[in-house]
């Protein structure tokens, strides 16, 4: 007699849903928002006052963009075997650059002209761009670990931020670079538009192109990769210059949502909540698998919780803990030795006849 077929098209459907690489980080996340909404009445409601939607779940989104930002960056590092751990300072000197750039353009002119807002947006991202771009090139061309290679950013970026801003906070009063970070528009604030075009025009490159299947094919083998002709090199460059780029549109959405640059305390610990974001989504550290949804689903996952510990009244320093716990769990989901001693672990079911 043959054997049982085991094909996905006859799995339980339960079984199905759950091999599904987004299942867990969406389960994740529902039970957390549903959780807020028993515990906490009124915690989903959503509210359209003078032509603006308001509620927790728009707070948690307009929050959570600048580190689906930077997360969908670090995505791509991660998936050629990359990594950026400067990704917070380089969103501080994006910060700084800007609210400089403003300051000596616009020259305390409060007006509406969009000249003074242009310059320094450009300028913040083409200095954002650069930093990926050297970091790049350290990784590609000199041959640096990805983590010593950034790791010189990070120490030397943040420097050079204070530097730029004599180490004072730079306040910016200009109305249409605050809209950046506060505005409305549709009744929607402005950074979800940010997230979601970059979303999308991110997925459908990705999708719609080879690239997603260099990217994927470097991370699983880069010495294969090179040898059926991908551009390796080339790719993973333009994967660190966009993490930078990235990283300075957080910056610009950060700044101007508080109308100042902090060059000491702007996107501190940011590289570790984008690592975490991006591992929470089901992206391999070890390259290869990468999920741009996942990341997003985790960067909220990250932003819901801190929101919870703050609603319910806990200690904020608790959410450090909270992250620590759940990097030990991502890690151990991670291992194949984990799983394999899980499912050792487990009865077996299956019967070949």
């Amino acid at each position: 007699m043959a054997p049982v077929s085991t094909s996905v098209a006859t799995q339980p459907w339960l079984r199905r849903c759950t091999s599904q690489p987004l299942f867990w980080p969406l389960l994740t996340l529902v039970l957390l928002l549903l959780g807020n909404g028993v515990f906490n009445p009124g915690f989903l409601a959503l509210h359209w006052r003078d032509g603006h939607l308001y509620g927790n779940l728009v707070d948690i989104g307009n929050r959570a963009a600048p580190l689906i930002l930077v997360s969908l960056g670090m995505t791509l590092v991660i998936a050629v075997r990359g990594l950026d751990i400067s990704v917070g300072a380089v969103l501080a000197m994006a910060a700084t650059v800007a609210a400089w750039t403003l300051s000596q353009v616009q020259a305390g002119n409060a007006g509406s002209s969009l000249w003074p807002l242009a310059i320094g947006v450009v300028a913040a991202l083409a200095v954002a761009a650069l930093c990926g771009l050297w970091n790049g090139m350290l990784v590609v061309k000199i041959g640096m670990q990805p983590i010593v290679a950034t790791l010189i950013l990070m120490v030397a970026g943040r420097g050079v931020a204070q530097l730029i801003s004599g180490g004072q906070i730079i306040t910016i009063y200009y109305a249409p670079y605050s809209f950046l970070g506060n505005g409305f528009l549709l009744g929607l604030p402005f950074p979800l538009y940010v997230v979601a075009a970059v979303f999308i025009g991110l997925h459908l490159l990705l999708r719609r192109s080879a690239l997603g299947l260099f990217v994927g094919a470097i991370g699983h083998n880069p010495m294969a990769a090179k040898v059926a002709g991908v551009r390796a090199g080339a790719i993973i460059l333009a994967t660190y210059v966009f993490c930078g780029f990235s990283a300075g549109m957080a910056g610009v959405l950060v700044s101007a949502n508080v109308n100042s640059a902090d060059a000491n305390n702007a996107g501190q610990l940011f590289e570790l909540d984008a690592i975490l974001a991006v591992s929470l989504g089901g992206t391999l550290l070890n390259g290869g698998r990468f999920s741009l949804a996942g990341s997003l689903v985790g960067a909220l996952i990250l932003q819901t919780m801190t929101s919870t510990i703050y609603a319910v009244g806990w200690p904020p320093q608790l959410n450090l803990v909270v992250k620590a716990v759940l990097v030990f769990l991502v890690m151990l989901l991670q291992s194949a030795e984990f799983r394999g001693l899980v499912r050792a672990c487990l009865p077996r079911t299956g019967k070949r006849a």
